[in-house]
């Protein structure tokens, strides 16, 4: 088959969930015998290799704003895939249903791996919270397939629009510390910290977390990755906090780095409350982390069984701090619990199965549809 995939920021990697799944993805898929195109943004890749291991890259413009940049890119990804003609073209991010429209007003097949419930987010005015429920509807219409990647947003989909959709998860790798050299340029020590990598955003709750931590009894360090460098009033709130016992790390691009950072941290703590499957959750999980998460329903039907849960609270997020630090063992059994889980069920290798199986599904279904005719 011949597969397009837009609506990230393009591959290899250097940003979040969508890329990360688009480069593993698309690799995989080419070493099945695929033919994949990936629609990559200028400014990212000024080198503008044409191709990443086997996948076709191109590089369409975008206006680099905040309320811009996504919309503008999948925007002009389009124009190429008129003459790519895939067979299917896999688009990330529900507020990209749009361009899925026109796509089937040409008879192509798409599927829309919608994410969460983005409108929930804090950073979004009325505007864009509305813009972000009719992309959802919009999705539910127009798409020949939408994913979810979590049960719980599945759910949602189902209530709120009575659309059914194809359940795939992220994936993840199973990470192990191998070089404690690299967190040292950091300032940092194996087991002496704990991590957290989303992005600085308020409905991550680092405000709560870097609060909590700051109470907390312990002369460990919380070591927290993401641009530090915005200008925004949560930001702002953030450096406030700051202590000797907070590491704000900046971003951290190396995978190597990354995971390095994660598989050397005593524990993760995760403050995400909206999305579905969490990729950095789950990273951290493959890390074999001890993790404290926000008692959610997306982190509990990522974790099970294998974390500790807090509420959104100050005290409660320190006292549950302290808990793992008193109780090692506990913790490096969570860990092991945690790894195992990710092995078991967020395996790159069955996403990109999954993936394959639903592609072919509509092609043939498409297929069969014009023999009749």
């Amino acid at each position: 088959m011949k597969i397009a995939i837009i609506g990230t920021r393009g591959i290899p990697a250097k940003y979040g969930g969508f890329e990360t799944c688009a480069e593993e993805l698309s690799t995989r898929l080419v070493k099945k015998g695929h033919t994949v195109i990936v629609s990559c943004r200028r400014y990212l890749y000024p080198e503008k290799r044409k191709f990443y291991e086997g996948v076709k890259l191109y590089y369409p413009p975008s206006i680099p704003f905040k309320t811009t940049d996504t919309f503008s890119h999948t925007f002009f990804s389009i124009f190429k895939l008129f003459l790519f003609n895939p067979d299917i073209t896999l688009i990330f991010n529900s507020a990209n249903s749009p361009f899925a429209l026109i796509l089937k007003l040409f008879g192509k097949n798409v599927v829309i791996n919608v994410d969460g419930l983005e409108w929930k987010r804090r950073k979004w005015g009325k505007t864009g919270k509305l813009y972000y429920k009719f992309a959802e509807f919009l999705s539910c219409i127009v798409a020949d397939e939408i994913i979810c990647d979590s049960r719980e947003i599945q759910k949602y989909y189902l209530k709120k629009y009575g659309r059914r959709s194809v359940f795939i998860p992220y994936g993840a790798y199973s990470i192990h510390s191998e070089d404690s050299e690299i967190i040292k340029k950091y300032g940092l020590k194996k087991d002496e910290y704990f991590f957290n990598g989303s992005r600085l955003e308020p409905e991550n709750n680092q405000d709560i977390i870097t609060e909590a931590f700051n109470r907390a009894n312990t002369e460990k360090f919380l070591a927290i990755v993401g641009d530090i460098r915005k200008r925004n009033g949560y930001i702002k709130k953030l450096k406030t906090l700051k202590s000797e016992k907070i590491k704000f790390l900046g971003p951290v691009y190396e995978k190597v780095e990354y995971r390095q950072l994660l598989a050397n941290a005593y524990a993760y703590i995760h403050g995400n409350e909206v999305g579905g499957t969490n990729p950095a959750l789950l990273q951290a999980m493959g890390a074999g982390n001890c993790i404290l998460a926000l008692d959610v329903p997306f982190n509990r039907e990522v974790l099970g069984n294998c974390g500790i849960f807090f509420k959104r609270d100050v005290e409660d997020l320190k006292g549950k701090i302290e808990y793992v630090i008193k109780n090692p063992e506990i913790a490096k059994k969570l860990g092991k619990m945690a790894r195992e889980r990710v092995e078991k069920y967020y395996n790159w290798e069955n996403v990109t199965e999954s993936y394959e199986k639903l592609f072919r599904k509509i092609n043939e279904k498409k297929k069969k549809i014009f023999v009749s005719y």
